[in-house]
């Protein structure tokens, strides 16, 4: 595996190695011990995945103390465009944000770590995004940023009149307001 680092500290790419031949493909997608070795000590304790369509946006979401999160973020059926925009106060890199194509033809792999709001807007007609967290999922420390604010100044990739958002997205804080 291919392990790349992003201009934000903690964020990284994974690459895996695919082999291919006329039966199709075949790659490791994850392992604990490389992970460890290769990226940082994080025990994953939930996965989840969904499926949207073209347009689709979901985030920017995070889960506050205690029950902050890292995920590992993969794309099995698809394309989309994955942002993971910091949200350490104490960081050099406050409000800054990568942002990877992920799809089932690259196979890349984002892990971004707590500390974090974390978002994709669905690139293909349908995508199947799967995502594995270490920490559980609690509605009640749930927070977001809203997918269009100024201050991050995120290209989507997708026309704003086209983007699909839930009643939810559309009344995220600003990061100002955060």
């Amino acid at each position: 595996m291919q392990i790349e680092r992003t201009a934000i500290e903690g964020v990284v790419i994974l690459k895996p190695k695919v082999y291919l031949d006329q039966r199709g493909y075949f790659f490791e997608s994850f392992s604990e011990r490389e992970f460890r070795e290769r990226v940082c000590d994080t025990v994953f304790v939930q996965d989840n995945e969904s499926m949207s369509t073209r347009g689709v946006l979901r985030g920017l979401h995070f889960q506050k103390d205690p029950y902050a999160q890292a995920k590992l973020v993969r794309v099995v059926r698809g394309e989309v465009l994955d942002v993971a925009v910091d949200i350490r106060r104490d960081s050099s890199t406050f409000g800054e944000h990568v942002a990877v194509r992920l799809s089932d033809e690259n196979k890349w792999q984002l892990f971004i770590p707590r500390g974090f709001a974390h978002g994709y807007i669905v690139l293909s007609d349908k995508a199947i995004f799967q995502y594995k967290c270490d920490n559980y999922y609690m509605p009640e420390y749930e927070g977001g940023l809203l997918w269009n604010d100024p201050e991050l100044n995120i290209d989507w990739l997708v026309a704003s009149h086209e983007i699909v958002l839930s009643e939810k997205d559309k009344q995220q804080p600003s990061l100002k307001d955060m």
